[in-house]
């Protein structure tokens, strides 16, 4: 008698074969145009320039001492709010976003916000999309304690602008305290 695992064996492997060929075959993803991917290089430097401005640092240490700038805000009660609201406008008058209103002038990006270490938002260049941007690629990355990039162009969730997102931490001696991230306008 055959084992029934033993006889499929040979298709198994074969079909294996065809997987790692497949992965090996498919095209590399598309790495940024060498003038975007330029632009993009000198942001990630503005931004890790900018998150070392002591108000920023201030603004971020406040946050996450209080539990964010809002505390008990939420994306959907955000999301319910609109941007004349108190919570909001309160928020964008404050030291750290009237600095990022400044840095954000710079038509080269289309929005600038500044994250608690829980990925609240702290300071803003307007009403972010989302409150809570923690699980969102350029708040994780730069939790992690280095400048990142996205590398692909998409319309921004906030702006609907064609953009590339970066980020970078925000840090405190050594440690990673918050992230500052924005869109890249691709031309």
């Amino acid at each position: 008698m055959v084992h029934p695992v033993s006889s499929r064996l040979p298709l198994l492997a074969a079909s294996l074969m065809l997987v790692v060929f497949a992965m090996h075959s498919m095209p590399a993803a598309a790495a940024l145009p060498a003038d975007m991917q330029a632009k993009v290089e000198t942001y990630k430097k503005k931004l890790v320039d900018w998150a070392a401005n002591p108000v920023i640092v201030k603004a971020v240490k406040e946050a996450n001492a209080k539990g964010g700038m809002v505390p008990g805000m939420t994306n959907g009660k955000w999301d319910e709010i609109s941007e004349t609201d108190p919570l909001v406008t309160g928020m964008l008058a404050t030291p750290a976003s009237k600095l990022v209103k400044q840095w954000e002038a710079d038509k080269g990006i289309n929005k600038l916000f500044v994250r608690d270490a829980k990925g609240n938002m702290v300071a803003g260049s307007g009403k972010s999309l989302i409150y809570n941007a923690a699980a969102r690629p350029p708040v994780k990355e730069a939790m992690k304690g280095k400048a990142w990039n996205a590398d692909e162009i998409k319309p921004d969730p906030t702006t609907q602008i064609k953009s590339i997102h970066v980020s970078a931490p925000i840090m405190d001696g050594g440690s990673v305290i918050g992230a500052m991230h924005t869109a890249v306008t691709a031309e």
